[in-house]
């Protein structure tokens, strides 16, 4: 896989500094051809046809390369079909020439949630962790970002990236697929770090914000997102065995109780600018994702609880500084 284009970027970023380390990393963590599916997923990228759209939206709910009376309907099947190869797509929505890839999560729902708390993204160099296919890089770049990373070790979701950015072409847009555990430790070169729907997946909560905070510019802003339970400071779930049938979620804390944490590790301006209850309208199967989604890990008979019993998916957004 070839990163040359983000190293040549890193040069004149506060990412400079760490051009050896992350090169290191990526040649010895990215390795495509263990990957059983890898070359299944290459043929559906050399599938897109070569198209220039006569224009790019990168601030609306999908994020659009062309329209649909830019090719003809044989093309759009083609471009339908190699897209269709990467299934299945859980971040966005998209819209390629007038396909449109109708992804799990209405990610653009997130996003409006978060955006109006922020500090304004315009000119800042950002970091995504766990970014998925890249879906927010493009949305913070359509605000302005001089520079968006994201990281998230799936080479599934490396390659949704490389089908966008094939329409939408070269932007200060990077995405790398490795884990935040191969970043260089204390980079504290970035603006704005955000970790949407990360902490309740890491053994140590503590660490990882410990990690976020470490990878920010002093006066750095982190924006976190993340399952909480109503409650009580001290008040956290810890699920015995699966949380809406998924086995790696470790803590659940409360809002209070998550303030108290990214306090204790020195995080300042600690606030919780959105409490918001996941449906089955942002979250749900569709032919881009056809397995199972939320309204098969709820409780038939009581949509408030998951199938375990436990309180249905609450997320918070938080927003501190360094």
């Amino acid at each position: 896989m070839d990163f040359s284009d983000f190293f040549r970027h890193c040069s004149d970023t506060p990412l400079a500094p760490w051009i050896t380390p992350l090169r290191q990393n990526l040649q010895h963590y990215v390795v495509p051809d263990r990957h059983g599916d890898y070359a299944r997923w290459q043929a559906a990228l050399d599938q897109l046809p070569d198209l220039t759209p006569s224009s790019v939206a990168l601030n609306q709910a999908a994020v659009s390369a062309g329209a649909a009376g830019e090719c003809d309907a044989q093309t759009r099947q083609q471009i339908e079909q190699a897209l269709m190869g990467l299934h299945p797509w859980r971040k966005g929505p998209f819209d390629m020439f007038g396909v449109h890839i109708d992804t799990e999560w209405h990610s653009d729902w997130k996003w409006d949630r978060v955006i109006p708390h922020i500090q304004p993204l315009k000119n800042r160099t950002i970091l995504d962790i766990g970014c998925g296919s890249g879906y927010h890089l493009w949305r913070m770049r359509g605000e302005g970002a001089a520079m968006t990373v994201g990281v998230d070790p799936s080479l599934l979701f490396n390659m949704q990236f490389k089908a966008i950015e094939h329409f939408i072409g070269k932007h200060p847009v990077f995405h790398l697929p490795i884990g935040i555990e191969q970043l260089p430790k204390a980079m504290r070169c970035f603006d704005t770090v955000f970790s949407m729907g990360v902490l309740y997946h890491r053994r140590s909560p503590f660490d990882h914000l410990i990690e976020l905070r470490d990878l920010l510019r002093p006066g750095g802003e982190l924006v976190l997102e993340t399952l909480v339970i109503d409650g009580d400071a001290g008040q956290t779930l810890v699920p015995d065995g699966r949380y809406a049938r998924m086995g790696n979620v470790w803590f659940i804390p409360s809002v209070p109780t998550l303030i108290q944490w990214m306090h204790k590790v020195r995080f300042k301006q600690v606030r919780c600018v959105d409490v918001s209850a996941t449906t089955t309208k942002e979250q749900r199967s569709t032919r881009w994702m056809n397995f199972q989604s939320l309204a098969d890990f709820l409780d038939p008979d009581d949509p408030t609880k998951t199938r375990e019993g436990y309180p249905g998916p609450l997320r918070a957004t938080i927003v501190a500084e360094v």
